[in-house]
């Protein structure tokens, strides 16, 4: 089978079209695919008809699906653990949340940043839409990386940053209150060079980066937000308007995402995969 890639976007985003996911892949055209994942950054196939156990053989293109993990502790996402699959949605059953992460807005950010071995990739199932709204945008951190002024560059060079998450969405933490003991968190390169492609990416995000490695807090915050505003920067950005049925997958090491708002009274149901990942290296 031989696939046709369509750019969507002039810095990240290519629909492929000709594959049927729900179908078992040949080489060629599995390798095809993941030629378009590492050249696009994210892929979309439109119009897909998948259960659990076609959305997990086509995860299984990109390596290893992960399962999703526990909060250290306290209140954390909804749905159920011990399996690869989350819903986002805003579903209630019974009283409780079918899901995690079902409302509104959320900031850019890289999925499991803060993770020692940050997830490969991440794949989205749309299954249940609201009438407007919930387009998901993806940033291009190639692009951002090169957009950073060559002094701020050479300064924050061979530094790591602290990626923490406590799940809240349009919120950042604050060190002087967070405690760490009960948050995921861990140190990364600031600027990565991804394992598959030997390119460089920012690696920071607004919702997830919380601290500069030897620089000041104030030093910190300010380089921290002229990296914000470059990473967020329209013109490297995508913005993927969904339909039923979309299969979107992203490079978590090289964009990052944010989600737009969207009525709240609507119900919305998407269905997520992970692919493990690996210490990032700078």
């Amino acid at each position: 089978m031989t696939i046709e890639v369509v750019k969507m976007h002039p810095a990240l985003g290519a629909e492929i079209r000709g594959v049927d996911l729900s179908k078992p892949l040949d080489a060629q055209t599995a390798a095809e695919i993941r030629r378009a994942f590492d050249e696009n950054i994210v892929v979309v196939a439109r119009g897909q008809t998948l259960d659990e156990q076609q959305q997990l053989r086509a995860a299984e293109i990109f390596g290893k699906v992960a399962y999703r993990r526990r909060p250290v502790a306290g209140p954390g996402p909804g749905g159920d653990f011990d399996t690869p699959f989350m819903l986002v949605t805003n579903i209630v059953e019974n009283g409780k949340p079918i899901g995690a992460f079902g409302d509104g807005e959320m900031w850019f950010h890289h999925d499991t940043s803060y993770y020692p071995e940050p997830h490969r990739a991440t794949l989205l199932y749309a299954m249940k839409l609201t009438s407007w709204g919930g387009e998901t945008c993806f940033s291009n951190m190639y692009m951002a990386y090169e957009m950073i002024p060559r002094a701020l560059r050479d300064r924050l060079e061979g530094r790591r940053v602290l990626q923490m998450h406590d799940y809240k969405r349009r919120e950042r933490l604050n060190l002087d209150t967070a405690d760490l003991t009960r948050i995921r968190h861990n140190w990364q390169p600031l600027f990565v060079t991804h394992p598959a492609t030997g390119r460089k990416a920012l690696y920071v995000s607004r919702l997830m980066s919380a601290q500069i490695e030897g620089l000041s807090r104030e030093e910190s915050e300010d380089a921290l937000e002229q990296l914000f505003d470059i990473s967020e920067d329209p013109s490297i950005v995508y913005e993927h308007n969904w339909a039923l049925g979309d299969m979107v997958i992203w490079d978590n090491w090289c964009s990052i995402h944010a989600r737009k708002d969207f009525p709240r009274e609507e119900p919305r149901l998407m269905r997520r995969l992970t692919i493990e990942g690996q210490a990032l290296q700078f």
